[in-house]
């Protein structure tokens, strides 16, 4: 029952976001690192086209 009650809060609103995870070269060692972000869902495009 418990669950059903807290499934029942969610409403759907609000912002949703994204894990992006990008390879980055690091510069001290030249090995690739992993780089996790969470970004905005409706920002995801205009942040791999900055990188």
């Amino acid at each position: 029952m418990a669950k059903k009650a807290v499934a029942s809060f969610k409403t759907g609103e609000g912002r949703t976001y994204s894990k992006v995870i990008r390879m980055v070269k690091s510069p001290k060692t030249g090995a690739y690192v992993f780089q996790e972000e969470m970004v905005p869902s409706d920002a995801v495009k205009e942040y791999f086209a900055a990188q």
